[in-house]
């Protein structure tokens, strides 16, 4: 009997029209578009503009134009994981809200919280319910609102952050495509250099910590660098090497759009040329979640049923990892 792996089949995302250059922060902070570009290799993002829009609201589009590239209703959806650090709200999950809002009738779901790293994080544990033979279509969903924590005051963050979400589908293959293994880490020491301080049950919200500022995203940016750069590469390094892959086999690396000099450094250490490498991020920033899957929907034409595609990422936790994918299917242009 053939093993069972957990293939993409579909893939969508979602950008909202309003975009923020670095012409534009300049009017709000002090720094410049050579500054930023230099160090970041970011361009412009995107935000989500209109009161009461939510990062479920991103998430809706990718969703229903996802389906409808698969050409199956929201009915048939078994689970959905959404991996998010805005959620709509801290309870219920957004994957529930989301799940209302598409018409997902069948399907239950969570709400999966590993920042940067959040989509392989899903991904993986998507795969898990499709390799048991228990779920048959899973909604890996990586989206963030990330303007709606981020203090437009500080050029450490604002720079850097977009708005932005993807989704991929994922079902049942037996040719030996799909998921093929992933390797995922942590480390909580990392904590004081990226996170948020109020908001959970540390400290709640008062009006002490809203004066404070402590519910906007804080990251002390040399050493969250430091780290990143050398964990994002040796993980992806790591997957190709118990894999017994050499870039030659290497199709696709698709990396966590956090930094331009991190995603170099990246492919350096896997020995693949910038051909190989999906990058988006001078038009959208770091959409936390949302960059890989965001990085496959723009790809997708380009890419071949049965290609190697290698996931690398780092977020706040710290968290990173890598998964290394085979694609299951060729695109209709």
């Amino acid at each position: 009997m053939s093993k069972i792996h957990a293939a993409v089949t579909a893939v969508h995302g979602y950008v909202p029209d309003y975009i923020l250059t670095n012409q534009e922060l300049e009017t709000m902070v002090d720094t410049n578009d050579e500054w930023i570009t230099t160090r970041t290799g970011i361009k412009e993002r995107r935000i989500l503009k209109g009161e009461g829009k939510a990062t479920s609201d991103m998430a809706v589009p990718a969703v229903n134009g996802l389906l409808e590239k698969r050409g199956i209703g929201a009915d048939e959806i078994d689970l959905i994981i959404f991996c998010t650090v805005t959620p709509d709200m801290p309870f219920p999950a957004t994957a529930n809200i989301l799940a209302d809002k598409v018409g997902a009738v069948n399907a239950w779901g969570f709400d999966l919280q590993a920042a940067c790293s959040g989509f392989i994080y899903g991904l993986t544990t998507g795969a898990q319910f499709i390799e048991a033979g228990t779920h048959k279509k899973v909604l890996v969903v990586g989206g963030d609102k990330m303007s709606s924590i981020i203090n437009y005051k500080d050029r450490t963050t604002c720079i850097i952050f977009g708005d932005g979400c993807g989704a991929v589908l994922l079902e049942p293959n037996e040719e030996g495509l799909g998921v093929m293994d992933s390797i995922l880490k942590s480390d909580g020491s990392g904590c004081p250099y990226l996170n948020i301080k109020a908001g959970g049950s540390l400290l709640p919200a008062s009006h002490a910590t809203v004066d404070a500022d402590l519910h906007y995203a804080y990251q002390e940016g040399r050493t969250v660098f430091k780290f990143a750069v050398t964990n994002m590469a040796d993980v992806a390094a790591e997957i190709m090497d118990r894999n017994n892959l050499t870039a030659d086999d290497v199709a696709w690396l698709v990396p966590h759009q956090a930094n331009k000099r991190i995603i170099d450094a990246t492919a350096d250490r896997m020995g693949l040329s910038d051909e190989k490498v999906m990058v988006n991020i001078e038009r959208y920033g770091n959409t936390t979640a949302g960059t890989i899957p965001l990085c496959l929907w723009e790809w997708e034409t380009r890419l071949k049923k049965g290609d190697n595609i290698i996931l690398a990422a780092f977020g706040g936790g710290f968290t990173w990892g890598s998964v290394f994918l085979k694609w299951a299917y060729d695109t209709q242009r």
